[in-house]
């Protein structure tokens, strides 16, 4: 029975994927009904902790969002991508990373894309080179930010319960090792673009046009200056520094446990990382709405609450289908897992890469498999050292951030190849999610 069971929990991933958005909560909770109520596996629990924690999160981003907070970054990072044009394989995955970092969230990604692509092409750089890392980066800073559902779902499941403070000192230098390897692949796709045959194409047939001089782009500045963007609200900028000071609460009460400790009576009690996350971003949520005037209803419409919530929906049902599949099977799962893990501790990484493929979501993944790993007996230094593998829903061409940065490169250097997986952002990806778990597990050693 348990590969009947097993193809109905992938038979619920794939559709749940094909059909997107909230596909994969409902698809996971249809799974979880079946392995209950046909064959009989008992529920596991929810990952309710889990679900607040990112409702939580998503609400403060929400906020920021509301405030203006989200157009100033914008408004910082498109200067930084101006600013070194030539240099923008290497620039852009960075102001990426950074910008996922401080959200929380890849789906910010959307609004440097389109900069980034007509930056590279105005300075002659092919568009897919910096298109492909940056979306690739925006993935990878996923598994470094303090406040990513994914960060929030790992720090509870560590074996020994590792401070975040811990976490961070490994996963943020891995996966920045991580990106520098993608950009320096990346900085090697393709043709350069002047002599790419679909670029000169469309430049014949005027479908782009070709790019302005250094004089012209002067020019163009002058003129377009009226055009311009209005700067940054007060608000808007206090809005960023209120969102900053939270996260950097958050990394401070989950590396000092004696922060978030009280006593009752004689008894010392420490109130557990998620309440804290909880609270702390809730609070940031409610002095966004007070102090920066971040109107609620513009919260609950903002792009970036409607992914959050198809987040949760989808960790709901996935994590819930794939926790009852692994709970009611382990006797039979991990003897067989146990002896290959044990002999190569990397073959969990594979096995974590290979998850995020089908189910699309970091946070999905490591509430899903990482409880296998330490029921595995693998230790907290080698899980989150393998923590940067679960990056691989680049994998298959048609996650929204890959799409969004294929459509935003009118050259059309940055596609998808006849045979669908050799396109763009695959060698690039491969590279860095290498490249950022090899890091990780040396750092894990020398610092867990």
């Amino acid at each position: 029975m348990l590969w009947v069971e097993l193809a109905v929990v992938l038979a619920a991933i794939v559709i749940g994927a094909r059909l997107g958005g909230l596909g994969l909560g409902i698809m996971g909770g249809l799974g979880t009904a079946v392995l209950v109520f046909v064959f009989g596996e008992p529920p596991a629990q929810p990952p309710i902790d889990v679900m607040l924690m990112i409702a939580a999160v998503v609400t403060a981003a929400a906020g920021l969002q509301a405030a203006g907070g989200m157009d100033y970054l914008v408004e910082l990072a498109t200067k930084a991508l101006r600013k070194r044009p030539s240099a923008i394989t290497f620039v852009a995955p960075m102001v990426a990373y950074v910008f996922t970092l401080f959200a929380g969230t890849g789906h910010v990604a959307y609004a440097i894309l389109p900069v980034i692509a007509e930056v590279a092409r105005e300075s002659g750089v092919r568009p897919e080179r910096p298109l492909a890392i940056s979306v690739i980066a925006s993935q990878q800073a996923i598994t470094a930010s303090p406040i990513s559902a994914a960060t929030v779902a790992l720090l509870g499941l560590l074996p020994g319960h590792p401070s975040l403070g811990v976490i961070l000192a490994v996963c943020i230098p891995a996966t920045l090792v991580g990106c520098g390897v993608g950009a320096i692949v990346a900085s090697r796709l393709g043709k350069d673009l002047a002599e790419d045959p679909e670029y000169q194409r469309r430049l014949a047939e005027g479908l782009v046009e070709a790019p302005i001089t250094s004089g012209e782009r002067g020019m163009r500045s002058v003129g377009a200056a009226a055009a311009e963007p209005p700067p940054a609200t007060a608000r808007a900028k206090l809005s960023v520094l209120i969102f900053l000071i939270g996260v950097l609460s958050v990394v401070l009460l989950g590396s000092y446990p004696q922060l978030r400790t009280w006593h009752d009576g004689a008894t010392a009690r420490v109130l557990g990382m998620a309440d804290a996350i909880e609270m702390v971003m809730l609070s940031v949520a409610a002095i966004l709405a007070l102090a920066c005037g971040a109107s609620v209803e513009k919260m609950a419409n903002g792009s970036v609450f409607r992914a959050g919530v198809q987040a949760v929906i989808a960790i709901f049902g996935i994590a819930w289908m794939g926790d009852t599949f692994f709970k009611g099977n382990l006797d039979q799962i991990q003897g067989p897992l146990q002896a290959a893990v044990t002999a190569r501790p990397w073959l969990f990484a594979i096995a974590l890469f290979a998850m995020s493929i089908l189910l699309y979501s970091q946070a999905a993944t490591v509430r899903s498999l990482m409880p296998l790993g330490v029921q595995l007996g693998l230790p907290a230094s080698a899980l989150t050292g393998m923590f940067p593998a679960v990056n691989g829903y680049f994998f298959i061409p048609n996650y929204p951030t890959v799409v969004a940065a294929i459509n935003f490169d009118r050259t059309g250097t940055t596609r998808i190849g006849k045979l669908v997986l050799n396109h763009s952002f695959m060698l690039p990806g491969l590279a860095a999610t290498a490249g950022a778990v090899a890091a990780g597990l040396v750092l894990g050693r020398l610092l867990m």
